[in-house]
C-alpha cells in the first residue's frame, strides 16, 4: 500500500483531533507545519470570496501558491471544496 494512502486512511480512522495533530506536528518540521496551515488558511478565504492580492498580503503567500489553491477549488471533484463544506457543516 502507498505510504501517503497508508497514512491517510489511519488518520482519517480517529475521531482525535489531538492526535492527529500530534502526529502531524512530528512528522512535519515547524516551517512545513506553517505552510500547511497557511494553505488550509488560503483556501477557506478563497472560499469566502477574499481576493487573490488580498491573500497575499494578509498572509504573506505568493499568488502562485494562491492561485493553485482557486484552481484545486475549481475543479468538479474537488477534495478541498468537500473538505470546506464538512468543515461548514461543523461550525
Amino acid at each position: 500500500m502507498n505510504p501517503l494512502t497508508e497514512l491517510s486512511r489511519l488518520l482519517a480512522s480517529t475521531t482525535d483531533a489531538t492526535l492527529v495533530e500530534a502526529v502531524l506536528a512530528a512528522l512535519l518540521t515547524p516551517s512545513e507545519a506553517h505552510d500547511l496551515s497557511a494553505r488550509w488558511e488560503l483556501v477557506k478565504r478563497l472560499d469566502q470570496g477574499a481576493t487573490q492580492r488580498q491573500i497575499a498580503t494578509d498572509l504573506g503567500l505568493s499568488l502562485c501558491k494562491i492561485t493553485r489553491g482557486s484552481r484545486e477549488l475549481k475543479k468538479p471533484d474537488s477534495a478541498l471544496k468537500t473538505l470546506l463544506n464538512l468543515h461548514q457543516r461543523k461550525l
